[in-house]
């Protein structure tokens, strides 16, 4: 639950958005605070929109947004997220982190949905703080950020710093802000408003794919589950699927026999997924070299790598880095977001 908040004054929220931001993650946030105010009959939630320079910003779907104001002529707010896909940097880093540091010593509570969160690491403002990284970006921002405290939960409010894994969470996050300014009655109405069926606070994890089956991996057989875990913990170092068998108490053939039923996937080729999966998000949002992305994955040989990640996704990992930065530089269009 969010700390308590001065109920009798108004709650002022800032949302800075970058180029290619996740507009989803937009809407869920104020959408929910808007139907509070209706429903209170009151202005309890206000919002404005910034952008680094006050410009126009297009949204991941290409929508353009006006700002209210450039960030440099923020004031009077309580809270500040950033909303931006993983690349999300500053035009003038030098002047916008100093003023989020600006903002952080004056009391404003700052914050970060989906992919805004590596902007918001980037400014040196999330340290000595625990965020919520969205599954997709995990390793990502592990790679750039390894000193920093990640969990695997749909929200994280740490005494002044707010992170949202993505769109629902932060329509949660809203949630947590209007049951704390106006009570869980109008709260419990504003989700029913929009059929919201679970309101979320701190502490529930995210839900994950089971990849190329229909199920998540919470849904998994106990067995599977705890054999995925110990896959998703042991990317850089690979762990053998006996080992793996042995530390769960079961045979390496009643774990292969577990696996196919649970995923149609032997547990090798289930492996093989977790890590071409964590090295896309390499070759797509960090700037390591290929041979780099190799080890972090548990590689020896880049050529290895690239031949397993040319059958996952159909091209090598130096043409899909090619192609996400010929968008970026060439068409002005934004890289996937969530």
């Amino acid at each position: 639950m969010i700390s308590p908040m001065q109920h009798t004054k108004n709650m002022t929220l800032g949302f800075l958005i970058f180029p290619g931001f996740p507009m989803a993650c937009l809407t869920s946030a104020i959408e929910p605070l808007r139907a509070a105010n209706e429903i209170a009959g009151s202005e309890t939630f206000r919002w404005q929109l910034i952008s680094e320079d006050g410009a126009s910003v297009n949204a991941s779907a290409n929508v353009a947004f006006q700002p209210d104001c450039a960030l440099d002529k923020v004031d009077d707010i309580d809270l500040l997220f950033l909303l931006s896909g993983p690349q999300g940097v500053f035009a003038e880093p030098r002047a916008s982190y100093g003023k989020l540091r600006h903002l952080a010593r004056h009391g404003v509570t700052l914050g970060a949905v989906s992919g805004g969160v590596f902007p918001l690491a980037r400014s040196g403002l999330l340290e000595g703080h625990t965020c919520s990284i969205h599954w997709c970006y995990k390793a990502a921002f592990a790679a750039e950020f390894p000193d920093l405290d990640t969990v695997d939960d749909v929200m994280v409010l740490d005494r002044r710093r707010y992170t949202a894994s993505g769109a629902a969470a932060m329509f949660d996050l809203s949630l947590n802000l209007i049951e704390q300014a106006l009570g869980e009655a109008v709260m419990t109405e504003v989700a029913c408003w929009f059929q919201h069926p679970m309101v979320r606070a701190e502490g529930v994890q995210q839900k994950t794919p089971a990849f190329k089956t229909d199920s998540t991996t919470d849904a998994l057989p106990s067995f599977v589950g705890r054999a995925v875990d110990m896959f998703a913990n042991n990317l850089e170092h690979p762990v053998s699927i006996r080992d793996v068998a042995s530390n769960i108490g079961i045979s390496p053939r009643q774990l292969e026999r577990s696996f196919k039923a649970a995923t149609g996937q032997s547990p090798a080729l289930y492996y093989r997924t977790l890590r071409m999966n964590a090295a896309r998000q390499l070759v797509m949002y960090s700037r390591d070299s290929i041979t780099s992305i190799a080890n972090a994955v548990g590689y020896v040989s880049s050529s290895t790598l690239s031949l397993h990640y040319r059958e996952s996704f159909g091209m090598s990992p130096k043409e899909e880095r090619n192609k996400v930065n010929l968008f970026r530089v060439q068409d002005n269009r934004p890289i996937p977001s969530v």
